[in-house]
């Protein structure tokens, strides 16, 4: 998928064709002049009914690759890195959006199947993708 990135497109219209392509994960912008992702909180979240320009007064024009292989933090990276956005990707889990933080070296199809899995029952069984959370975890 494709996304274009301009000062005068609604973060709606971004998030709905993000959420098209990954169906249990969304993305949010923060107002954050560090973009550091350590500490953003919900205050800082931006509405959708506002406009990428409102975020970033400086926004570089342009359009983002993104394919299910991709790595969350790698997404993340580029809007901060290409365009100055402070944005995080959230997982379905049931009812809730959960950050993806600890778990943002998984690809977003690795997210997105996941939120599915965890929101519906419906396991999807394929050896390449692995979901065990505690894999990093000392035993």
């Amino acid at each position: 998928m494709h996304l274009n990135i301009v000062p005068n497109r609604f973060i709606s219209e971004i998030q709905q064709e993000f959420n098209r392509e990954f169906p249990f994960l969304k993305l949010e912008f923060f107002n954050k002049r560090s973009l550091s992702n350590a500490d953003y909180s919900a205050a800082q979240m931006v509405p959708s009914s506002r406009k990428i320009g409102d975020i970033q007064k400086v926004v570089t024009d342009g359009n983002i690759t993104i394919q299910g292989e991709m790595k969350v933090n790698e997404l993340e990276r580029i809007l901060k890195d290409k365009f100055s956005l402070a944005a995080q990707v959230f997982r379905r889990s049931g009812n809730l959006w959960l950050e993806t933080t600890m778990t943002d070296n998984w690809t977003l199809d690795q997210q997105n199947n996941h939120g599915k899995e965890i929101s519906t029952g419906i396991i999807k069984n394929t050896e390449a993708e692995d979901f065990d959370l505690s894999r990093d975890a000392d035993h």
